[in-house]
């Protein structure tokens, strides 16, 4: 088994952007995350703590980064999914995994399970979801953005054996 880490963090979009707010691969009510993507940054907090635990880069390497990129318009739960079949390919497989969102919106507790369940069925194995404030301190305690740590184990995909 390996592990790895992911981190990342978003600046909360304008209100007259009309950027839909997801995370966590739900949409929620509020604004949107801005980014050439959905903007969901416990999705991609999580893509590269699987990359990192595989050794196969960042998310930026799988994706590229900018308007032009691969990830650019895709969502959360795509993104992630590309990302599984991706170690498939490299032979690694999902084994577990951990996200803790930092914001102080939205709040996640009421939409906790719905949330495991979406980044579980992207991953393909179970995925724990917690949340914090940072207690008025930094830019998620203003309200300016929201950010994401990940863990994740993954695990090398046995090689199917052929009967003689």
């Amino acid at each position: 088994m390996r592990i790895g880490q992911g981190f990342d963090a978003h600046r909360f979009a304008s209100r007259d952007a009309g950027k839909p707010l997801w995370l966590a691969c739900l949409r929620w009510d509020g604004d949107g995350i801005e980014g050439d993507s959905d903007g969901d940054v416990a999705a991609h907090a999580l893509i590269d703590a699987l990359l990192s635990a595989a050794r196969l880069g960042d998310i930026g390497t799988l994706f590229g980064v900018g308007s032009q990129s691969d990830g650019a318009g895709k969502h959360g739960a795509e993104m992630l999914q590309t990302t599984v079949d991706y170690l498939n390919e490299h032979g690694m497989r999902p084994s577990s995994a951990s996200v803790v969102v930092i914001a102080n919106r939205p709040k996640i507790g009421k939409r906790r399970e719905e949330a495991e369940r979406a980044l579980s069925e992207a991953v393909g194995c179970d995925v724990s979801l917690t949340a914090t404030t940072t207690d008025g301190m930094g830019f998620t305690g203003s309200g300016e953005g929201v950010a994401a740590i990940a863990n994740a184990l993954v695990e090398p995909v046995e090689p199917v054996r052929q009967e003689a």
